[in-house]
């Protein structure tokens, strides 16, 4: 960063209030993160591991597992690849929070789709193909349709994923464990903060949290070591932020997924809108701007302060962040300022710019009381 630039922003950090943390999901991003000046990270994806080249097999055979002992093999594979991952994050971000998101996408996205794996045997029996091979990718087929969904993103994915094959957020929490402990042994400071995805109902978190906390006191006894850690959810459904309350007695932080809360708020599929008619609402005054890139003060917003103010009523001391693309957004910023919150989580080469935003929105904020 330039150094008068550097200068300037750091005026802007005695400034402001809220805190400006960064989404990344390797530890070459998160070190990229704090040369921006992000305060630790907000989201690093756990998915995004997992479709690496030299991961996508193992996931694959942890996926397709036809028992439970094929599946703990593939997950023992995977284990130390995910350690090492979290390993590099801790250490880039030693000292500084980071908020790891167990799972959220739903299996089949780790799988070929569905029309080219149709196709893929169509062709093997159209050309007399080796029959052992045109039998394994039918067996493939028959996988790959039973896991696929016609609307996966409201589907088998996030926490119920998690309740369904529980043995998948244990062996993330093993790694999160083992990494953060390594980290501590070489002299790091892993801040470590675990997120669970898409909860609706508190039930889904509190037996989430009996999971997790299990698994860390079994890592923590067998390392003889034990690091303090904080467990929370996204908050990305309607229900979760009207009932928001109920999901914080389990709840250590809450972090607003505006991306998906703007589409289950809205009930429009960002996707299919972004190329059809939302740019023509935009232009034709429908709504204000992209509600994908600004958030919806109104709606979307009034669900967030829902959540702040649910979340607030049983504890007044959760901490409260975004980890939408909205974070980076400085017309969005505002709002999250007025609303109090802890932090904005956005992509590190947005991180300078939502440093300024945020103490923008506090001087605004600031003149507007004055003048009330």
């Amino acid at each position: 960063m330039n150094e008068d630039f550097a200068t300037v922003v750091g005026w802007a950090d005695e400034i402001r209030s809220l805190q400006v943390r960064a989404n990344a999901d390797t530890g070459e991003d998160a070190a990229r993160a704090r040369e921006f000046g992000a305060s630790g990270i907000g989201l690093c994806r756990t998915e995004h591991m997992f479709m690496q080249a030299d991961r996508l097999p193992v996931v694959r055979e942890m996926i397709l597992a036809g028992d439970d002992d094929s599946r703990a093999r593939a997950l023992e594979q995977l284990l130390p690849m995910q350690q090492s991952d979290f390993e590099e994050m801790f250490t880039a971000m030693s000292g500084l929070p980071v908020t790891i998101r167990l799972l959220d996408p739903p299996l089949h996205e780790f799988l070929p789709n569905l029309v080219d794996q149709a196709l893929k045997v169509q062709r093997l029996e159209l050309t007399d193909g080796d029959e052992k091979e045109i039998a394994e990718e039918r067996k493939l087929l028959r996988q790959v349709s039973a896991l696929t969904e016609m609307n996966p993103m409201l589907g088998t994915r996030g926490v119920r994923l998690a309740l369904l094959y529980p043995e998948i957020p244990v062996m993330q929490v093993r790694a999160i464990a083992r990494a953060a402990l390594a980290v501590t042994k070489h002299g790091g400071e892993p801040i470590v903060e675990i997120m669970v995805p898409l909860v609706a109902f508190a039930e889904e978190l509190r037996r989430m949290r009996a999971i997790i906390t299990q698994t860390l006191e079994e890592e923590f006894a067998a390392a003889g070591e034990r690091f303090e850690y904080m467990i929370g959810t996204m908050i990305e459904l309607p229900r979760a932020a009207i009932m928001s309350s109920e999901i914080a007695e389990h709840a250590d932080f809450f972090s607003f997924g505006t991306n998906d809360l703007t589409q289950t708020g809205i009930g429009i599929s960002r996707d299919d809108a972004e190329g059809s008619f939302l740019s023509s609402y935009a232009d034709d005054d429908i709504v204000r701007a992209n509600p994908f890139a600004t958030i919806d003060t109104g709606g979307v917003g009034g669900l967030v302060r829902l959540g702040v103010d649910g979340g607030r009523a049983t504890k007044a001391d959760i901490k409260l962040g975004v980890c939408g693309e909205h974070g980076g957004d400085p017309a969005s910023i505002e709002l999250f300022n007025e609303l109090g919150l802890n932090y904005v989580s956005c992509s590190p080469f947005r991180v300078p710019i939502a440093r300024f935003a945020a103490a923008q929105a506090l001087l605004k904020q600031q003149a507007a009381n004055q003048n009330s």
